[in-house]
């Protein structure tokens, strides 16, 4: 069997370059913002993050409850203030924009069709547009942004069952492809050490 393929990753550099691609001013711009920030934020999959609910969003303690998810399984995810806060923000400008709360957090905005439902292809297509902008050569997708939560939880906490967890990961197997990941850069980092 041949090695597991292991996934891109965005720097924090990166990261922090692709949202500052977007300019707030813009409704679109700031929903798009705070969606992909959210997914960098809690490993949702693109899927989770446009069928993501307000219902589901407690803006006062931070938890946020993935539905069913893959595998049917709810999940709880938690965000800190500053994610808080953008999200409070977006919430009030998204009302004043659609009219009333629409019942998706990442809803469409244009005129007869606002409050719908994000689709998946829309948002692929926007975080392309924007890494492109951003100089990431990378090839990436929304699951990138999945993949980089998931690097840095692992990088920052060292903890695999929390990782797990977090992605709502049935198998462990499936979660340790993210101690590869740091497994080649301390590789990298010792071989490189004393040059």
């Amino acid at each position: 069997m041949g090695k597991k393929q292991i996934p891109v990753v965005l720097t924090e550099e990166e990261q922090q370059s692709l949202l500052d691609q977007f300019n707030e001013r813009y409704v679109t711009s700031q929903r798009n913002k705070v969606m992909f920030q959210l997914m960098l934020n809690t490993g949702l999959r693109v899927s989770e993050a446009v069928s993501l609910r307000w219902e589901d969003v407690n803006l006062t303690s931070g938890k946020l409850m993935v539905r069913e998810g893959k595998g049917a399984k709810d999940r709880t995810l938690w965000i800190d203030d500053d994610q808080r806060r953008k999200l409070g923000e977006w919430k009030e400008r998204q009302v004043d924009k659609v009219g009333e709360l629409p019942k998706w957090v990442f809803s469409t905005l244009r005129e007869g069709g606002a409050g719908k439902k994000l689709t998946i292809q829309q948002v692929w297509k926007t975080l392309r547009t924007y890494a492109e902008k951003a100089g990431i050569e990378k090839d990436i997708s929304p699951h990138t942004l999945r993949h980089t939560f998931a690097t840095d939880l692992y990088r920052k906490t060292g903890k695999i069952r929390l990782v797990q967890k977090a992605l709502g990961h049935a198998d462990l197997s499936t979660t340790m492809i993210y101690t590869h990941i740091v497994d080649e850069e301390l590789e990298g980092a010792m071989k490189s050490f004393r040059r």
